[in-house]
């Protein structure tokens, strides 16, 4: 026997033994050196063999082959409208995190944007025909997002499918940037400097708002979710923290994360969405919903914007949730409250879809109302701790 055929012996005398728990990493994929056994060869111990650990390796394995697909199948489909220019796109820093994504804040072609970045899958657990579907649905959305054209909703800039080209700011100065997934999606819209409408009104938690400026606000909501449903969009989750300020104190309605085009069949669109508190009845107790659950959370938002006030504070979720659909449960609304505004907040949280207005029906009753006189709330200093028990005012 020649040297090289006595390494050849050794080098190979311990590979018919297991090693490990049979993992795909251990097995390279496949992937052979030369002098090494191939898989056709290998034997394995059922015992040793661990099916959900394989199970997750190869569904990485799968999400990584996927995301390279997509990269390439990227480079050469013709662009959207709608599609970004990566190397145009500048993200500067982190803004918030929150369920649907990643806000930042950056520059593209030279205006400000917020930058949303969405990455399904990020958690591991997503499949790959999991993240696949919730992408085409993604890019059915941004098609319908781009046309939007209203002074009350946030101005749709651009997004992309995905690239790894995007540098994104790491949480910790000090280690620079890190790279984006190719799978993740991007979405950009306008950059609203007056922050959002929940902090404007813990802002005045206490002195309250004029009530020129609570109509102000509520028509500028109110006209935005009329455009919204004229287009056949249901946002879903309309709520204080969604609504975002400009300079001149104008409402755009923003943060699309869970808006959708309004299903043809209501009962196509069910499930718990939104935010607690602002939910409607049907969408609570799991039955089937329409644009009307918006008009049901407008109504909410309008008590918040005239009592600069949270609702339901010594409630838990649970308790919120089960007396809003059995026990008819709803904000207090002050005595100081004009009746016309107070009507509107009753009109919109009605326990029955059918009876609350349309969104285009709130605008022409809040544009009716007449602010000259005055009805805001009372400040907390002029009121002496007292929650408006005077008369109700006005028309």
């Amino acid at each position: 026997m020649d040297k090289k055929t006595s390494s050849h012996e050794e080098g190979t005398g311990d590979n018919s033994k297991p090693k490990g728990k049979g993992s795909l990493a251990h097995e390279g994929l496949g992937e052979k050196s030369p002098g090494s056994k191939s898989n056709a060869d290998m034997i394995f111990r059922a015992d040793q063999i661990d099916l959900k650990d394989l199970d997750v390796q190869l569904e990485k394995h799968l999400s990584r082959v996927w995301s390279r697909n997509v990269e390439n199948t990227n480079s050469q489909k013709p662009k959207e409208v709608w599609e970004i220019d990566p190397s145009q796109l500048e993200i500067r820093y982190l803004v918030a995190q929150g369920t649907y994504g990643t806000v930042y804040r950056g520059t593209y072609n030279t205006q400000d944007v917020a930058v949303k970045l969405l990455d399904w899958g990020e958690d591991g657990m997503s499949t790959v025909a999991e993240t696949a579907a919730l992408r085409a649905s993604f890019k059915q959305e941004v098609a319908v997002w781009h046309k939007l054209d209203h002074p009350n909703v946030t101005r749709f800039v651009g997004a992309t499918m995905g690239t790894s080209q995007f540098k994104i700011p790491s949480k910790n100065p000090s280690e620079g940037y890190t790279n984006l997934p190719s799978r993740a999606c991007c979405v950009l819209v306008e950059f609203l400097p007056g922050g959002t409408l929940k902090n404007f009104l813990y802002k005045n938690r206490k002195k309250k708002l004029a009530f020129k400026i609570v109509i102000q606000l509520a028509l500028d909501l109110s006209r935005g979710l009329s455009y919204l449903h004229s287009k056949k969009i249901v946002h879903r989750d309309v709520k204080a923290e969604n609504m975002l300020l400009d300079y001149h104190r104008t409402l755009k309605i923003a943060d699309f994360g869970v808006a959708r085009v309004e299903a043809q069949n209501p009962k196509d669109m069910t499930g718990e969405t939104g935010t607690l508190g602002y939910m409607a009845p049907e969408v609570l107790d799991g039955k089937p919903y329409n644009r009307k659950c918006d008009v049901y959370s407008f109504g909410v938002c309008l008590w918040e914007i005239y009592c600069c006030d949270l609702p339901y504070t010594n409630l838990s979720f649970a308790e919120v949730s089960s007396a809003v659909v059995r026990q008819n449960l709803r904000p207090d609304i002050p005595r100081c409250c004009p009746s016309s505004l107070a009507n509107i907040m009753k009109k919109c949280w009605d326990a029955n879809p059918e009876k609350r207005p349309d969104m285009d029906e709130v605008v022409r009753l809040l544009e009716a109302i007449d602010t000259s006189k005055g009805g805001g709330m009372i400040p907390e200093d002029q009121a002496g701790g007292c929650f408006c028990f005077a008369p109700t005012r006005g028309p």
